[in-house]
């Protein structure tokens, strides 16, 4: 019995060793039924912007200010539950005071039910903030649901196909996002091939009834690497966020970005070219 008692001790401090660690707060408690919220989710994909913190804020004032520090490039957040109302989601450079003016902020409404993504897009010279309305509904049976997230810069215009089957999307933009597409559920081999450059090959591993967001991200070592990241299963948004092991990953020239999935209040998300964008004037101190 103490044995045991002094291996649970153990393993719950290294557990919280693990999540001070990886530089977040924990994420305020998450309201008792799903039907009562929406769910939002962060992230940072810009390549050549450094580390922020990012500041999320309920504008009605009842619930405390979440803040996240040190959120680098390609980390996504798990689905945060919040209930309906207007939040603001700020970005400050790393280690400013909370009273220092924002380098960007924009707001979000949350809707009973649905789920949003807000994400650091494009170059740091004219970085923005961009509000995506995640349609995380289930596929039709027998097929799986997918989109791409652009979020590479050496790969300004991107073709995404299987490597011997359908094409996904054709001329996806840096810091942009395509439509969810249905397809058939299995192990795919999908090619990204950008304009005038050398394609890449990645591995993914669709389940049938799952919506999923293929992340296209600048390899740390040079090329591309991509991370599969399930949206949700069965029309039920997916709270944790994990990455797919057999999705994504594969990269010319380098490894995949480590993603925060641990359900932990979640950090900045991705970019769609049919969301709303909103750049603010970056503030010089």
């Amino acid at each position: 019995m103490t044995s045991n008692l002094r291996t649970l001790r153990r393993a719950a401090a290294l557990t919280g060793a693990i999540l001070i660690g990886a530089g977040f707060s924990a994420a305020a408690a998450a309201p008792a039924s799903a039907a009562s919220v929406g769910y939002v989710r962060l992230a940072h994909l810009s390549p050549d912007t450094p580390e922020v913190d990012v500041y999320l804020d309920d504008l009605t004032g009842s619930a405390k200010t979440q803040v996240f520090k040190g959120v680098g490039y390609g980390v996504l957040s798990a689905y945060l539950p919040l209930p309906a109302g207007r939040y603001a989601v700020s970005m400050r450079q790393e280690g400013a005071a909370a009273s220092t003016p924002p380098v960007l902020t924009t707001d979000v409404s949350v809707v009973v039910g649905d789920a949003y993504t807000v994400a650091g897009v494009g170059r740091y010279a004219d970085l923005g903030l961009r509000i995506l309305d995640d349609d995380l509904s289930a596929p039709a049976a027998g097929k799986a649901k997918v989109r791409v997230v652009q979020a590479s810069v050496r790969a300004p215009v991107l073709d995404v196909a299987a490597a011997s089957g359908p094409t996904i999307a054709n001329g996806v933009q840096f810091a942009t996002t395509t439509d969810y597409r249905e397809v058939q559920p299995g192990d795919w081999q999908v090619k990204l091939q950008p304009s005038g450059g050398d394609p890449t090959t990645a591995e993914c591993s669709l389940a049938e009834g799952t919506v999923y967001s293929l992340l296209i991200l600048d390899a740390k070592s040079g090329g591309l690497t991509t991370e599969l990241r399930t949206d949700a299963k069965g029309g039920v948004v997916v709270p944790m966020g994990g990455v797919d092991t057999g999705g994504g990953g594969a990269a010319v020239g380098g490894t995949p970005y480590p993603l925060i999935v641990a359900g932990l209040a979640g950090v900045l998300l991705a970019a769609s070219a049919a969301a709303g964008l909103v750049v603010l004037r970056r503030r010089h101190t």
